[in-house]
C-alpha cells in the first residue's frame, strides 16, 4: 500500500492554487473595505463642514463652491430618474470660471415633460455649490447617448464636452447642491453627498469562508482516504 502522503498529496497539489486565489480575494476586499471606509468618513466629514473653494485638481466627493457663468444655450440631459409619478432627467450645464477649466455642472432633477415648466437659469456671475464627482465609466449595458439631442446617460464629462463643442473641461462633474428654502423650484439639486454601498465585508467574508471550506472538505477527504 503506498504511503498515506502518496495517495493525498496530487488533491494537496490541486486545492494549493485554489486556495491562494481564494485567499487572494478575501484579502482584496479586506483591503477594498478600509478605502470604502475612509471614503465614507471623508463625505461625512465633507458633508459636515463648509464647502471650500473649487480648485484645479480637486478630489473626488469634496464639497466646493465656484464662481463663474453659466451657459445655458448648451444645456444637455444625462440619465433618467423616476420622481413619484414623473420620468425626468438631470440637466447638465456647462460653467465657466475664471483661472479654472470649464466643469459640467449637474444643476438637479427636471421632469421630462417639462416644455411649459419654469426652469431656472440664472444670468450672470453666479455662486454655485456642490460636490465632485468623478466619471463613470462606460460599461456594455449603458444606453447609447444621442449626441444631436444633447441627451446622455453615462456621466462622462469628457465626451459630454466634446459633443457639446467645447474645446477641454474638467474631468470631474460638479453636482449642484440645493440651497435653503428652495420649494418647488426646478431644476432640483442634490439634497445631500452621494454614500457608495460599502458590501466589501461580505465579498471578504464569502472568499475566506470559501477557502476555509476548502480547507476543511481536504482534510474531510484525506481522512476519509486514510481509513478506505
Amino acid at each position: 500500500m503506498a504511503p498515506r502522503w502518496r495517495r493525498i498529496l496530487p488533491a494537496v497539489l490541486a486545492s494549493i492554487p485554489v486556495l491562494a486565489i481564494l485567499l487572494a480575494l478575501g484579502t482584496w476586499q479586506v483591503r477594498r473595505l478600509h478605502w470604502k471606509t475612509d471614503l465614507l468618513a471623508q463625505i461625512a466629514m465633507a458633508e459636515a463642514g463648509p464647502p471650500v473653494p473649487l480648485t484645479a485638481s480637486p478630489q473626488p466627493y469634496t464639497k466646493v463652491q465656484a464662481r463663474g457663468r453659466f451657459r445655458h444655450e448648451l444645456e444637455a440631459s444625462l440619465g433618467v430618474e423616476v420622481r413619484g409619478n414623473q420620468l425626468g432627467t438631470h440637466l447638465v450645464t456647462p460653467f465657466e470660471m475664471q483661472g479654472l477649466p470649464t466643469m459640467l455642472v449637474n444643476r438637479g432633477w427636471v421632469p421630462m415633460a417639462r416644455a411649459r415648466l419654469a426652469i431656472e437659469r440664472p444670468e450672470g456671475e453666479v455662486t454655485v455649490t456642490g460636490y465632485v464627482s468623478p466619471p463613470q465609466e462606460r460599461d456594455f449595458f449603458a444606453a447609447t447617448d444621442d449626441t444631436a439631442g444633447r441627451r446622455f446617460y453615462t456621466a462622462d464629462p469628457q465626451a459630454i464636452g466634446a459633443a457639446l463643442g467645447l474645446p477641454s473641461v474638467a474631468p470631474d462633474l460638479l453636482v449642484a447642491l440645493a440651497g435653503p428654502r428652495r420649494g418647488e423650484a426646478l431644476p432640483q439639486p442634490a439634497l445631500t453627498l452621494p454614500r457608495p454601498r460599502n458590501s466589501h465585508l461580505g465579498y471578504a467574508i464569502t472568499w475566506y469562508g470559501l477557502a476555509a471550506s476548502l480547507v476543511g472538505v481536504l482534510i474531510a477527504w484525506a481522512v476519509r482516504k486514510e481509513d478506505s
